[in-house]
């Protein structure tokens, strides 16, 4: 594309004598570690993480890497460049196991499949069939690597494979029909005013317990000047008011989120909904499709799959606000499907 990469862009944009001992000649050469770090790096969504490194103590000078748990993480510090949508799917591709086939090209189901028995992902293999025609199919990576004691091969041709997921695929466009109507449902009925009306009633509660604890660290302010707390007192009971009110802050700023991606669902903005109308006339799988709608395939031994769609959490958002009659006939139509 073009694109310099650091190295490139401080000698040629910036002027600087710079050079990386790893890239010595091409300028526009990326380092997978480069390109690694930016992919994961969430300061394009307008968060701030700090904490990721550490002196090691005051008497050792030696730098060393905070487990990621321990990062403090601040969303929303500043306007972000990159979807959030577009972010986590970019977070989810990572995670795929993608080394490619012995041709050097990536099979648009690596990752993806996995051994609904013991859990390890398929292996893909040839076979010739009497009339001498190769076709490909998929094998249990336990049975095929370890022993034949600890799992079955759970065979799957591929023509099988692609065939059920597409048609699959087909069928959920089809159920989007419906939850598109549903949601239509949703909007004209009092059922999400009064969710709407139960959120707001349980912010402005935690809003009070925030005010109330502001009062009694007033107080307790007062108590300390007029001696009737130690200063170690009031500076104990202090951090812990503080520290309840930022929980409480927590609470109020996860309402909030959930508020906007529940009115996100059911004005039909979600990115799931999106993904799949795009793919309304589909005729063929490939990678890009796969990686968008599925989050993982697992395979059976009677060759019967089973589908994890990346938007089924969206969905029971969705049905928790339609009837039980309603409600009913959806989860039919994903079980049969």
């Amino acid at each position: 594309m073009g694109v310099l990469n650091p190295t490139g862009y401080k000698k040629k944009n910036l002027n600087q004598n710079y050079n990386n001992s790893q890239i010595m000649q091409e300028d526009y050469s990326w380092c997978p570690s480069t390109v690694r770090n930016i992919l994961k790096n969430d300061i394009y969504i307008g968060n701030i993480t700090q904490g990721k490194r550490r002196v090691k103590s005051y008497k050792v000078h030696k730098v060393e890497q905070v487990p990621e748990d321990e990062w403090i993480t601040v969303e929303n510090m500043h306007e972000p460049i990159i979807e959030r949508e577009l972010f986590d799917k970019a977070q989810g591709m990572r995670k795929v196991d993608t080394r490619v086939q012995n041709s050097g090209e990536l099979s648009i189901w690596a990752g993806i499949l996995k051994c609904a028995d013991c859990g390890r992902a398929m292996h893909k293999k040839y076979c010739k069939n009497k009339s001498g025609t190769t076709y490909e199919y998929y094998i249990c990576g336990t049975y095929r690597k370890k022993s034949n004691k600890l799992c079955t091969k759970h065979t799957l041709k591929m023509e099988e494979l692609e065939q059920a997921v597409l048609e699959t695929i087909k069928l959920h466009i089809d159920l989007l029909v419906d939850t598109k109507k549903l949601l239509e449902k949703i909007n004209k009925s009092n059922t999400r005013k009064l969710a709407n009306e139960n959120m707001e009633n349980i912010k402005q509660a935690k809003e009070k317990e925030i005010e109330k604890l502001n009062n009694l660290k007033r107080c307790l302010y007062e108590d300390w000047k007029n001696d009737y707390i130690t200063k170690e007192e009031y500076l104990e009971y202090k951090r812990k008011y503080e520290q309840d009110i930022e929980k409480i802050k927590e609470v109020i700023s996860n309402l909030d989120k959930q508020k906007e991606k529940q009115e996100e669902i059911i004005n039909g903005n979600s990115i799931w909904i999106e993904n799949f109308k795009a793919r309304k006339n589909i005729t063929e799988l490939d990678r890009d499709i796969i990686t968008e709608l599925i989050d993982y395939i697992e395979v059976n031994e009677n060759k019967k799959i089973t589908i994890h769609f990346k938007f089924m959490d969206e969905l029971d958002r969705i049905l928790e606000y339609v009837e039980n009659e309603n409600k009913a006939i959806i989860l039919e139509r994903v079980k049969e499907s």
